[in-house]
């Protein structure tokens, strides 16, 4: 186990390697080179099915997170699962030029769909990841049929400052001991799969640069968009005002189904009441 200070990459790589092993026998990787960085992505389901990209969660989580609903999904869809350039993962952040803006994530992501050769496809995140996923949809609705978004953060409502201050000293110095009671506190102590939460332990002290930060898309541009929006909130979730969350996209997205998951924590997805979610997840993408 790591640290304080320190990183232990070959720690990192045995427990990202032991959650990939959850997901289905015939994954494939590959490597998308993008101005923004190489970015690695973890493939599976049928070559001719339409295509799935998700994004995970900031922090420590990495495209292995999807591991719960990798399966169900390429039952159906070929799901392509990202690592974040700059985040925990594989993806290597060095490239011609450094992601800053919401513009710059577009943009990586714009690269990573050419580089992939598909020129369109359902899009989810979680957490930080959905944030993305929402900005994209927003700068290029015409690449994305449909979106479903995880207890998304910064999209409709802030964070709880109890939140904040109990993730601060995580943030601030890293350590598996300090990951490992931060999601504790946040899902409440339900039980979480050791494997996944090793992995988030590992990942402290990545040497991660620092993530995009923006507001809230716009009132105005969000009652504009027209893709089909799936909004899965967390009602245990001790990041933000869950009801809010579900209130404001109700207000805001013209096509939006939003549902409130009991007895979920914000964390504990996407791995957390797997069939539910993926019952849900795949009726909506079936359209």
């Amino acid at each position: 186990m790591s640290t304080h200070g320190t990183f232990d990459p070959d720690g990192f790589r045995a427990a990202y390697d032991k959650v990939m092993a959850k997901w289905p026998a015939e994954r494939e990787t590959v490597r998308v080179p993008t101005p923004y960085g190489t970015t690695f992505v973890n493939i599976c389901g049928p070559h001719d099915g339409p295509p799935l990209l998700l994004l995970p969660g900031g922090g420590g989580a990495t495209s292995a997170s999807w591991y719960a609903q990798a399966g169900e999904q390429a039952r159906t869809h070929r799901v392509y699962a990202v690592d974040l350039v700059g985040a925990p993962g594989l993806s290597d952040r060095a490239g011609d030029r450094p992601l800053r803006t919401a513009a710059d994530l577009a943009a990586w992501l714009d690269a990573l769909l050419d580089g992939l050769g598909v020129d369109a496809a359902a899009l989810g995140g979680h957490s930080y990841g959905a944030w993305i996923a929402l900005h994209y949809a927003l700068h290029a609705p015409r690449r994305v049929r449909r979106l479903f978004l995880l207890d998304p953060t910064g999209c409709f409502a802030g964070f709880k400052a109890a939140y904040l201050l109990r993730a601060l000293p995580m943030l601030l110095r890293p350590s598996p001991r300090r990951v490992r009671a931060f999601l504790e506190w946040e899902t409440g102590g339900s039980p979480l799969d050791p494997d996944w939460l090793h992995l988030q332990e590992m990942a402290a002290g990545f040497p991660s640069t620092r993530p995009v930060a923006g507001p809230r898309p716009a009132p105005e541009a969000l009652r504009g968009l027209h893709v089909p929006v799936l909004l899965l909130v967390a009602a245990n979730s001790r990041t933000h005002n869950t009801y809010a969350v579900a209130d404001r996209a109700h207000a805001l997205l013209p096509r939006v189904e939003a549902d409130v998951l009991p007895d979920v924590s914000h964390h504990a997805l996407p791995q957390s009441a797997p069939d539910d979610v993926a019952r849900r997840l795949s009726d909506f993408l079936s359209g």
